[in-house]
């Protein structure tokens, strides 16, 4: 192994530093043991849940689900770009929703970007589509995204009530994204495109249970309230029937490892900081009311700090300004979860995203990037306070 090959790449080395970090401030006791144990408790069964879905997203993948899918989206095109793009959309958004941004960002955006390549088309509207719906369809269940997880409790602990707070400003969220890109890549998709050739999958037998598994799992993550009881029943089954079929499959790599570092340092980090104080300073900032400039402020306040530091630690330090008021948090959680469109740190599903849609040979030019990213951002989270003031204003 050469040199280079050999060393850890930043984000590894920022991983391990912010675990070194996080094992410290447990072992010597700045965040108090009764702390760490209600952490732990509120913490694990979110972080077992995304280890297990990743698992599902990967070995559905695996299974060449994603790619039939695609494959029948270009077929249902009929040869015009406006219709496969809506359908992109719509499965965009049932990934993102269903199986969480990170699914959208990682499995699903090199599914579409080849799928536009195939038969001609520019790949940019629909792998801008994905990174930016990863993001904007995040809000609408608890599963959708992990901040939502996290919030979850405080406004119900089930997917009906999350519902029934997220449904107006997920509906935004959607539609001002897909509004956007559709009229700034209108000459790219009101063209035609020739139908692709059908292509079966290798082995019919994993297809077919892998699509099953997921028919049942989705309606299940959003009606039981501990979502990571189906999402580890579907994993078990995927891993001991590609264990029958497919062994090689199985990889260490299914696991999401620095992805778990980073969010459980997070989280004893910040947990850290508010045992010590961190709350107390944030007073100013909490909300009070649900009128329109009030929303619109704590979701404000939620984009910036997700554009200037990453969505998950955003959510984590500004938890307290909510106060416990759930229409307060869902002002927050728009902020941090259709806000971080701007920067490439914002969200670890756009670094995810842009490492994929980069090894696919798509170009992406940051500032051009950035710029439509800040008109976008400002645009979906006013969009969606405005719809929060609205229905719980």
């Amino acid at each position: 192994m050469s040199i280079a090959r050999g060393r850890l790449r930043p984000g590894v080395v920022l991983v391990w530093a912010l675990l070194v970090v996080a094992v410290a401030f447990v072992a010597t006791g700045l965040l108090p043991a009764t702390d760490a144990d209600a952490l732990v408790g509120r913490t694990a069964p979110v972080l077992g849940f995304v280890v297990a879905i990743t698992i599902v997203a990967e070995l559905a993948r695996d299974a060449a689900v994603f790619d039939v899918i695609a494959q029948q989206l270009g077929r249902w095109g009929r040869g015009r770009v406006l219709v496969l793009w809506g359908a992109v959309i719509v499965l965009a958004v049932l990934s993102t929703v269903f199986l969480s941004l990170d699914t959208t960002a990682v499995i699903v955006t090199p599914v579409v970007v080849l799928l536009a390549q195939s038969v001609g088309v520019s790949p940019l509207p629909f792998a801008f589509a994905t990174v930016w719906l990863a993001n904007t369809a995040s809000l609408l269940l608890p599963v959708s995204n992990l901040t939502n997880l996290l919030a979850s409790p405080t406004m119900g602990g089930n997917a009906v009530a999350f519902l029934a707070l997220s449904w107006a400003p997920a509906l935004a969220g959607i539609l001002v994204p897909v509004v956007i890109l559709t009229l700034a890549h209108r000459r790219t998709l009101f063209a035609t495109f020739p139908t692709p050739p059908r292509h079966a999958p290798a082995d019919r037998t994993l297809f077919l249970v892998s699509s099953i598994v997921l028919l049942v799992l989705l309606p299940l993550l959003a009606l039981v309230p501990e979502v990571w009881i189906p999402a580890t029943g579907a994993a078990l089954v995927l891993l001991v029937l590609f264990a029958a079929r497919r062994r090689e499959a199985l990889r260490l790599s299914l696991v999401p490892w620095q992805a778990l570092g980073l969010a459980a340092a997070l989280f004893v980090i910040v947990e850290t900081a508010h045992a010590r104080g961190l709350a107390e300073l944030l007073g100013p900032l909490s909300a009070h009311g649900h009128g329109l400039g009030e929303l619109l402020r704590v979701a404000g306040i939620g984009a910036l700090a997700a554009n200037g530091i990453n969505n998950l630690p955003a959510y984590l330090v500004l938890e307290p300004i909510a106060s416990g008021d759930p229409v307060a948090l869902m002002a927050l959680l728009i902020g941090v979860n259709l806000g971080p469109l701007v920067t490439p740190w914002a969200s670890l599903a756009t670094l995810l995203w842009h490492h994929r849609i980069t090894a696919l040979g798509v170009r992406i030019r940051w500032g051009g990037f950035m710029l439509w990213g800040l008109l976008a951002a400002v645009l979906t989270v006013a969009a969606a306070a405005v719809a929060l003031a609205l229905v719980h204003g």
